[in-house]
């Protein structure tokens, strides 16, 4: 394992790593289900991230990811903070958060958790046109915090995670780990 005392900035995930998002999945991916029926696109058994990835070739990117968005805003407004978040405030290097919710919705769990002033940059699946397991939303945060990737450290929670900081050349560790 390695000391985060070490690193030039820290990075988490959100969602399972510093807040749990209280998001009813189902519920979401049931208005998921009815956007694409509305389009005329059968997509009754299709599962939600399945159908994120296939709206844009049927021109249903914006309205999906507008009815996910809420979903997650909404999962943020009841979120529940999970221990790690006690580390944010009392990092000496800067912090980011990566994740792929939104970014009103992580915003909004940080907020309400007291840790948003504590965070130097937000990058969530819509800040930029790729999402985790690319690496760009991950460079993208540690542009925005100035920070070189190579002194980084990515806190997360899934295999996602850490192939997403493998990919970008940062130090990973899984949020159990710590």
């Amino acid at each position: 394992m390695t000391s985060r005392t070490d690193h030039g900035a820290v990075v988490y995930d959100l969602d399972g790593t510093l807040v749990r998002l209280t998001v009813n999945w189902d519920a979401a991916a049931r208005d998921a289900t009815a956007v694409f029926a509305d389009a005329g696109v059968d997509a009754a058994d299709a599962d939600l991230w399945s159908l994120f990835e296939t709206a844009p070739e049927h021109g249903l990117a914006e309205e999906l990811e507008s009815v996910l968005t809420a979903h997650e805003r909404r999962g943020a407004e009841r979120s529940v903070r999970l221990p790690l978040a006690d580390r944010v405030a009392k990092r000496d290097v800067p912090v980011g958060v990566c994740s792929l919710n939104a970014e009103t919705a992580c915003r909004r769990a940080l907020d309400r958790h007291g840790l948003l002033d504590h965070v130097g940059s937000v990058v969530g699946r819509d800040s930029v046109p790729t999402h985790k397991p690319d690496p760009k939303p991950l460079l993208a945060t540690l542009d925005r915090l100035g920070v070189d990737p190579a002194s980084a450290l990515f806190v997360g929670d899934s295999e996602r995670d850490a192939t997403t900081a493998d990919r970008a050349g940062v130090a990973f560790e899984f949020v159990d780990d710590l």
